[in-house]
């Protein structure tokens, strides 16, 4: 008889609900800034689409692809926890550069470096849930985990929406006021957070030797492959700000649409996450995708305020169904001692992915129109649920 999703929650350990909260006050701090950062980019500096899809894709890929090393680290040391401080410390280092940003390179140095700290964090973090959750609670704990960072992703948007109606617009203050929760974020996870012990007798072994790697096997890098397609069919989240601009609602209140999307987020990750524990991955990733079609082709019908809202509520539930689900996915199948490598290199190949949609995406809006962008994606999404399909009836 399976648990109530209530009870589960009171078994999981303190230091998984002291990684999630800093999770939800580093996202806070993020999304303060990246909420507004498009119509900062766009208005404030000059850029066009393409540029910021640039932006957006390198500072994306960025992250993922340091996860590689900072993952393959934390395996060799033993140990995640001082790996996450170094990352979280970045990411709040990083912050007042924005505030004082005059031109593009100055955004961009900014985002580059912030997202080091993000890819820094990322893998030992993730590594670090699967460390200390229970097995049988692993989809619970990152579903719980993916809850509250994204409760801190509708918490910044708001926050900003907030301060920019006080303040007539300022992206500035705003961006200071981001640097609070970021240092918050730092401190809870030097106290709040123990990690396991280290094994006794254990040895350090390279752990992307080819041996190493190999002992990943079939099953791991098919989910390393399928977190590619999704990548693919899902660019940044930068054009669901563009796209509200061009509803016509007042400038301090775009951001609104990442709150709308992260408050759906953030109330589907943890129910998908526990019922992930329950169920075939693939229904669920399938279920994920159908979702993300509706919402592409719900962006691209229209770009009046409520249809937008619509197609980024979609967009919230796909997040929900599948991105605590691809993380269980690599836990289950990667070795316990190569976690943090398993994770590193999930990350890197979903970066480049990530990089390439972006700039595929900016392009296509640049040249087409938004409405072109979002078909597209939606067609991306499409051949990812053909390639899950055949995945699935191959048993890769």
């Amino acid at each position: 008889m399976s648990r109530p999703p209530t009870t589960v929650l009171r078994q999981l350990p303190p230091s998984i609900w002291a990684l999630g909260f800093v999770s939800l006050l580093m996202d806070i701090s993020s999304e303060m800034i990246h909420s507004l950062l498009p119509l900062f980019m766009v208005g404030a500096l000059g850029a066009s689409a393409l540029v910021v899809g640039v932006v957006e894709g390198l500072a994306e890929a960025t992250a993922l692809i340091v996860k590689v090393f900072s993952g393959a680290l934390s395996d060799w040391l033993g140990r995640r926890k001082g790996l996450a401080l170094l990352g979280y410390g970045l990411g709040a280092l990083t912050k007042p550069v924005f505030a004082l940003a005059t031109g593009m390179g100055w955004v961009l140095g900014a985002r580059l470096v912030d997202r080091v700290g993000k890819g820094m964090r990322g893998a030992p973090r993730d590594a670090l849930v699967a460390d200390i959750a229970p097995p049988e609670l692993r989809g619970a704990a990152f579903g719980l985990r993916q809850s509250l960072d994204t409760v801190g992703a509708f918490l910044g948007p708001l926050l900003a929406v907030g301060l920019m109606l006080l303040w007539a617009n300022d992206f500035r203050q705003v961006f200071w006021v981001a640097v609070i929760p970021g240092v918050l974020a730092v401190l809870l996870l030097w106290l709040g957070v123990r990690e396991p012990e280290r094994p006794v007798g254990a040895v350090r072994v390279n752990p992307i030797r080819r041996e190493n790697l190999r002992r990943l096997g079939a099953a791991y890098w098919s989910v390393v492959a399928l977190g590619a397609v999704f990548t693919l069919a899902r660019f940044s989240e930068a054009f669901l700000v563009l796209r509200a601009e061009q509803s016509g609602i007042p400038l301090a209140l775009v951001p609104l649409v990442m709150v709308a999307m992260n408050l759906v987020y953030a109330a589907t990750a943890y129910p998908f996450g526990h019922l992930s524990d329950r169920m075939g991955h693939h229904r669920l990733l399938a279920g994920g995708l159908v979702v993300l079609i509706v919402a592409d082709l719900v962006l691209a019908s229209s770009s009046h305020w409520a249809v937008v809202l619509a197609g980024v509520a979609l967009w919230g539930v796909h997040m929900g169904m599948t991105q605590g689900l691809l993380a269980a996915m690599v836990a289950h199948t990667a070795t316990a001692d190569l976690r943090g490598t398993a994770y590193g290199a999930f990350n890197l190949v979903s970066g480049v992915a990530m990089l390439l949609a972006s700039v595929v995406a900016g392009a296509l809006w640049d040249s087409l129109g938004a409405s072109a962008t979002f078909l597209t994606g939606a067609i991306f999404s499409a051949l990812a649920l053909l390639v899950l399909a055949r995945w699935r009836r191959t048993g890769e």
